[in-house]
């Protein structure tokens, strides 16, 4: 009798397994936290490739054009279509930034994910995939570059933001980018009309997408210690054309509108995913990661919520979209929630001055050993303007090509004001004339 209840209870064990293991038993819901990540586009495909899929899919389309998103909800044909469609490839899908049919993937997520939410939301999940990767060689490199653990007195002198300018100058694909993007946007086109800014944004985009970050972040999260290195920060990305305008508008306006292009919203969404203040973690940000924080905030660059600094306070730290919220009325509240997320937003804050300080993420802020780091790789000599002899070669190392200009002093040259900007009061300059200098030393004086 034992023999036969333990035979019976080995058989329903073993037919059990069996039905697990069975391709049946995979479908339906069950399946929906298994699926292996895919971008948009190959969602996209996989959909159409089956036909109760992309007919639903086509409902939906037809379902999201011209109509608001209540009316759509309230269809039942609509609402069938996204039951489907939830357990398809496409509600699962998430794209790569700077991949190459970017736009189209974004375009295929956000078809799916406006019908899933209800009313305009504060925060929206980002499209883009998960951050995963740490900036512990950005950190060690930035930490060489801003003299931590070295002569406290030469590192006072030195202007961060100059070396990293320079280290861009020696990399030909950074400094082409550069180059185009401070002439398309410093290129007036009347009286009237300063710069043409759409031009402008495309190359600023263009320039952080596509040069890696050792240059760009650098360039954008550099620490100063007075107003002409912080004025020069303020100045990377040319405000008075990417960023200012005439008047402010209301931050919530502003958000509407970036909300109105795919692109913009998704960098928005990115921004608030990964910058978001948390208050459970021990650097303020989502995960301990500062590289996927930085990352988004560079990535807002080149569009209408462009963001910058607001002022060449060299240690303060604040940064903001061009907007206010004067003229909210009701809406008072969440416009100043949504401002603060970037004047008052402490991961941000604790992101850009651990990279400006090298200080890499997790760890406690103390100088990494020189001999673990690697200098960024040179493989050839940068062209130089041809009216500049290259007759002193280039050190093995960039640390040497980058000292301070306040350190070994401005080379003579045709122009007096070139040095008016860069001594120890150069926070009396204004912007225009430091902005004027600074492209003017860059272009004659790359390698001092």
């Amino acid at each position: 009798m034992i023999l036969a209840n333990v035979f019976c209870l080995l058989f329903f064990l073993d037919e059990t397994l069996r039905s697990l293991a069975s391709p049946s038993s995979l479908q339906g819901p069950e399946l929906h936290g298994w699926r292996p990540p895919v971008d948009c586009v190959r969602a996209n495909e996989l959909c159409a490739a089956e036909s109760n899929c992309s007919s639903r899919y086509r409902t939906l389309r037809q379902c999201l054009a011209g109509r608001d998103r209540n009316t759509m909800l309230a269809n039942k044909e609509c609402q069938a279509a996204l039951e489907v469609l939830q357990e398809s490839p496409l509600y699962d899908c998430r794209c790569k930034r700077g991949m190459k049919r970017e736009l189209q993937c974004l375009q295929i997520y956000w078809s799916i994910h406006l019908g899933l939410t209800e009313g305009e939301e504060f925060y929206e999940a980002s499209p883009y995939e998960p951050v995963t990767s740490r900036l512990s060689d950005i950190f060690r490199l930035a930490s060489i570059f801003s003299g931590t653990g070295a002569d406290p007195v030469a590192s006072a002198k030195s202007n961060h933001c100059l070396d990293a300018a320079k280290a861009c100058n020696l990399n030909d694909n950074c400094k082409k980018l550069r180059s185009s993007y401070i002439s398309i946007c410093n290129r007036e086109i009347s009286p009237a009309e300063r710069c043409n800014r759409r031009k402008c944004h495309k190359a600023l985009r263009q320039f952080f997408d596509r040069v890696p970050g050792e240059y760009t972040y650098r360039m954008l999260f550099c620490s100063c210690r007075d107003r002409a290195c912080a004025e020069r920060r303020r100045q990377t990305i040319l405000p008075s054309c990417s960023y200012e305008d005439k008047e402010k508008p209301n931050c919530l306006d502003l958000r509407g509108v970036c909300r109105t292009d795919h692109l913009c919203r998704s960098r928005l969404a990115d921004f608030h995913a990964n910058c978001r203040a948390s208050y459970q973690t021990l650097t303020s940000c989502p995960a301990d990661n500062y590289q996927a924080c930085l990352g988004s905030y560079a990535g807002m660059i080149g569009f209408d919520m462009t963001p910058n600094y607001v002022d060449s306070n060299p240690t303060g730290i604040v940064v903001s979209p061009w907007c206010s919220c004067r003229g909210s009325g009701n809406m008072e509240e969440e416009c100043e929630k949504f401002l603060r997320d970037f004047t008052e937003n402490p991961c941000l804050r604790n992101a850009i001055q651990a990279f400006g300080n090298g200080t890499d993420v997790n760890l406690s802020p103390k100088s990494p050993s020189f001999q673990a780091t690697q200098a960024p790789r040179v493989e050839k000599t940068p062209s130089l303007p041809d009216d500049l002899s290259d007759s002193t070669s280039l050190g093995t190392s960039v640390i040497t090509t980058c000292t301070s200009v306040q350190e070994q002093g401005l080379k003579p040259n045709n122009s007096k004001e070139l040095s008016m900007c860069f001594t120890e009061e150069a926070g009396a300059c204004g912007p225009q004339e430091l902005l004027l200098e600074t492209l003017a030393h860059d272009q004659y004086h790359p390698r001092e």
